[in-house]
């Protein structure tokens, strides 16, 4: 992070951020500059947040889980989205149950018909019908995939949660990232047509303010990836942080060269950590698990 600063006589820099508090002299009319202080770290809301680097570590099961550690490996954190394979499969089924069912009906309909234009063209509406059968009693009966963030692995300690907001989001995905007590902390989105080019989330306050915007670091790289895939996985899908709706990098979230998911959340950036730590994990587990890396 930059510390910017005007001189007196116009002349703007731009320093390390550990030049923070520290002065200098203005190499065009010598005055001296005394560069403001960082502002001390911001509380979290519970000390296991109170930090500016988390790894996430994903188990092999069925739901996806992942365990939070902090740089030293000790765990933090517990994190699951169900997958709810049995619950889905029981819909899928119900859903060609359903679309059965109205085939018959109207095939029934249509032989009772006279030949010609108008039985053709429920022959066509049929179809639909069935299939738009299928699919509405499948994604009724689909359960919503919750991420539950939990102190212990048994998800006895809730700490955090991210709702999904809708089953069915065919252009716009949109979450409700909310605490145990209900209180409503950010609001996450994706449009999936934007992704196509180049992947990105946005994160706004309840009241509509933007809080920040994670974005896939390099278009090359999010381009090669549209076209080769994710290569044996050479071309990894990295994110950057940025703040509010500007171009200042915040932090970032790294996918990791190994056999299972292993991510690197870092804040650094943020040495204030004026970005809610609870909502930065929220955001990240979702450029994974939302992204379907």
């Amino acid at each position: 992070m930059a510390v910017n600063v005007t001189c007196t006589c116009g002349t703007l820099y731009s320093l390390k951020d550990d030049m923070a508090g520290k002065a200098l002299s203005c190499r065009k009319c010598g005055a001296v500059i005394q560069l403001p202080a960082i502002a001390a770290p911001q509380a979290q809301a519970d000390p296991v947040f109170d930090r500016d680097k988390f790894l996430l570590n994903q188990k092999v099961r069925i739901d996806e889980k992942y365990v939070v550690l902090d740089e030293g490996g000790k765990p933090l954190l517990y994190i699951v989205r169900p997958r709810f394979f049995l619950r889905n499969l029981a819909a899928m089924l119900a859903g060609i149950v359903a679309a059965i069912v109205v085939l018959m009906a109207c095939l029934a309909l249509v032989d009772a018909l006279p030949k010609g234009g108008l039985s053709e063209l429920m022959a066509v509406v049929t179809i639909v019908v069935s299939f738009g059968a299928l699919f509405t009693v499948a994604i009724s009966l689909a359960p919503k995939r919750h991420v539950k963030f939990s102190r212990d692995e048994l998800q006895r300690e809730p700490l955090l949660e991210v709702l999904q907001d809708k089953k069915f989001q065919p252009i716009t995905a949109t979450y409700t990232v909310r605490t145990p007590s209900g209180q409503v902390i950010a609001l996450l989105r994706k449009n999936y047509l934007f992704n196509i080019v180049r992947k990105r989330w946005y994160c706004d306050a309840p009241d509509g303010r933007r809080i920040c915007v994670a974005k896939e670091e390099s278009i090359i790289l999010s381009l090669l990836r549209r076209v080769l895939g994710p290569f044996f996985g050479l071309l990894r899908a990295n994110f950057i942080f940025l703040r509010g709706n500007t171009d200042q990098v915040i932090g970032e979230f790294n996918r990791k060269f190994t056999l299972l998911d292993r991510y690197v959340l870092d804040l650094s950036a943020d040495r204030a950590r004026t970005l809610d730590r609870r909502v930065a994990l929220a955001l990240g587990v979702m450029l994974d698990t939302g992204e379907r890396r």
